[in-house]
């Protein structure tokens, strides 16, 4: 499975950006994914995750309301859409997935940088 991020940028603080990650290789092994996001001089933390399946969503606490994960299979990406983003949100963003094997993958990362 290959993960390929894109939609980070420069945004001003409550602005919103909407992250993709598109999947390719062998998506059908998948069963899970979500997003991570790693801060300069943090520890890399769960941002929000989606299921194959029956399609449900967990978010952290500090995106709920804000943050909106989706999934289209049919085109096999994955989307974050960011609201209301604060400075705190700053970090690179990284698309993961998981499939029924127990296999781990990750995308190379976008950078998203919000200015107070």
């Amino acid at each position: 499975v290959q993960l390929v991020e894109s939609g980070g940028g420069l945004v001003q603080a409550g602005g919103s950006l909407r992250l993709s990650c598109a999947a390719s290789g062998n998506t059908f092994s998948i069963n899970a994914m979500g997003w991570y996001r790693q801060a300069p001089g943090k520890q890399r933390e769960v941002v929000a995750g989606i299921t194959n399946g029956a399609g449900s969503t967990n978010y952290a606490d500090s995106v709920k309301g804000r943050f909106t994960i989706s999934r289209d299979n049919a085109k096999n990406t994955m989307y974050l859409q960011m609201n209301t983003l604060q400075p705190e949100d700053t970090a690179v963003y990284y698309c993961y997935a998981k499939d029924r094997l127990g296999g781990n993958y990750w995308g190379q990362g976008t950078q998203v940088t919000v200015s107070s």
